[in-house]
C-alpha cells in the first residue's frame, strides 16, 4: 500500500516537472512555428502561371492552337505525331477506363481537326 502511494507521488512529480519544462518551451516553439510558416512556399497566381498545365476551359469552337494544346503536340506536327499523341492520350482518358466522356470527345475532336487542317 505504501509503495503504491510512493509510486503515485513519483508519477505526479514526473508529470509536473514534464509539464513545467513543456510550458517553458512554448514561447520558443511558437516563434519557431511562425518562422516555419513564413518560410513555406506560397501558392499564388504567379506559381500557377508557371505550371506546365494549361489553365482555362475549352473554346466554343475548336481551333488549331487548342487542338495542339489538347494533344500536346506543336501546331505544325505531322499526321503521324498527331496519331501517336491521340493514341497515348486516349489510352489514359478513355471512358471505358474511368476517363471522362466529355474529355474523350474533345480529344477526338482535336485529332479530327488536326487531321483535316493538314
Amino acid at each position: 500500500m505504501t509503495s503504491s502511494i510512493i509510486l503515485a507521488g513519483l508519477g505526479l512529480a514526473v508529470v509536473g516537472y514534464g509539464g513545467r519544462a513543456l510550458m517553458r518551451q512554448m514561447p520558443n516553439a511558437a516563434t519557431k512555428m511562425q518562422e516555419a510558416l513564413k518560410n513555406m512556399p506560397k501558392f499564388d497566381a504567379e506559381m500557377m502561371a508557371s505550371s506546365k498545365y494549361y489553365r482555362g476551359g475549352f473554346d466554343a469552337k475548336m481551333n488549331k492552337r487548342e487542338a495542339s494544346l489538347i494533344l500536346g503536340v506543336s501546331p505544325s506536327a505531322s499526321k503521324a505525331k498527331v496519331k501517336d499523341a491521340h493514341k497515348k492520350i486516349m489510352l489514359l482518358n478513355h471512358p471505358d477506363r474511368g476517363g471522362s466522356p466529355y474529355l474523350a470527345a474533345k480529344i477526338n475532336e482535336a485529332k479530327d481537326f488536326m487531321d483535316n487542317t493538314k
